[in-house]
């Protein structure tokens, strides 16, 4: 049977409404709609859900990575390493910035980078792991290098009682719709070293750290993100805590009812605190698994690529953990909306092509 519209089950939905709506109504009213001060009390929020000293608003997720990156001020073809299984932003921006992605592994349980794949050679500089779908990766088990965390899905996650966003020398958020915390589009940088928030700062603004200077002390970028979008994201950030409790009472609610199908459910380890940015399992034969859930009005997905499948970095070779994980995960509807019977159908339909 072929749900039509009005029954589909949506893959996501933000927790935005009437807060929100006025929220954009002052920034309207008071006439700055970028550069004004709301970006500011965003950032100082970012900051204390991150628990840093500073958080930067840029305009993507990977307008973030991609000034993190440049940050750092590594040579042209400097090396960084990045997980296999990602979305390709992580990588992309390394290459962009004149830069070598390296690709490391994951391993297929956690599907985060694989410490034990990690292979340091004279020209690596530094390492981008991913927290991937919200799951805090164990980044103390990295080498001793320079630390981007790809945080994109993990804001309120929380790695052996510390903040994702705070465990590296700097951090990036993404505010995807899909995301905890969404503004449409946009993203963050969080860091405690003033010489990075300073560099990022510039960059983000054609390389002015302020307008009142004269001259322009080095090239940049726009990468800024307006105050009618920090409108959007300000009232969610700081009610995070409610938002993550609700992501993981319908994490819950699929974990009770698919506890009994052949799957693989989503952990996390002991002492940890999930950001369940999405509610990603592994299942055999993925691919028909989502063509009949989508036949049912059910909005799932894959969970993210297999970097190294795609044709820019095909050259790197094989990595059996990213390509299992490729084609196994599969992305089931998440969102605080979920119904009880929403969960019920989409198990319900799960369990059917399971047993086909």
């Amino acid at each position: 049977m072929v749900s039509g519209e009005d029954d589909r089950i949506r893959l996501a939905w933000p927790d935005v409404g009437p807060v929100e709506l006025d929220e954009v109504a002052r920034v309207l009213r008071d006439g700055m709609l970028t550069m004004g001060p709301l970006v500011a009390e965003f950032e100082t929020e970012l900051a204390r859900a991150c628990e840093t000293t500073r958080a930067l608003a840029v305009s993507s997720g990977t307008a973030a990575l991609h000034l993190a990156v440049l940050a750092l001020g590594l040579e042209p073809g400097d090396e960084i390493l990045v997980p296999a299984y990602t979305f390709p932003a992580t990588a992309n921006v390394v290459a962009f910035s004149g830069l070598r992605p390296v690709l490391v592994d994951v391993d297929p349980e956690t599907m985060n980078i694989d410490p034990s794949r990690v292979e340091v050679g004279p020209r690596t500089k530094a390492s981008m792991p991913v927290h991937i779908f919200g799951r805090p990766a164990r980044v103390e088990e990295l080498p001793d290098l320079p630390m981007i965390e790809d945080a994109a899905g993990a804001l309120g996650a929380r790695r052996q009682g510390r903040a994702c966003g705070s465990l590296g020398l700097a951090a990036c958020l993404s505010f995807h719709p899909r995301k905890i915390v969404t503004t449409g589009e946009g993203g963050a940088v969080t860091t405690n070293d003033e010489e990075i928030a300073d560099k990022v700062a510039g960059l983000r603004n054609h390389g002015w750290r302020s307008l009142a200077d004269a001259d322009m002390p080095v090239p940049g970028l726009n990468y800024r993100l307006s105050d009618i979008l920090c409108a959007v994201g300000l009232p969610q950030v700081r009610r995070l805590d409610e938002l993550l409790a609700g992501r993981a009472r319908i994490a819950a609610g699929y974990g009770e009812r698919l506890a009994e199908l052949p799957v693989v459910l989503p952990t996390v380890d002991e002492g940890d605190v999930h950001g369940w940015q999405a509610y990603v399992l592994q299942v055999d034969d993925r691919d028909r698994v989502l063509r009949e859930l989508r036949a049912q009005g059910i909005e799932a997905q894959v969970g993210t690529f297999a970097v190294n499948l795609l044709a820019p970095y095909r050259e790197q070779g094989s990595f059996p953990g990213a390509e299992r994980v490729f084609e196994r995960a599969l992305a089931l509807p998440f969102h605080t909306r979920l119904t009880e019977s929403e969960l019920d159908r989409v198990a319900a339909a799960l369990g059917r092509s399971l047993a086909a």
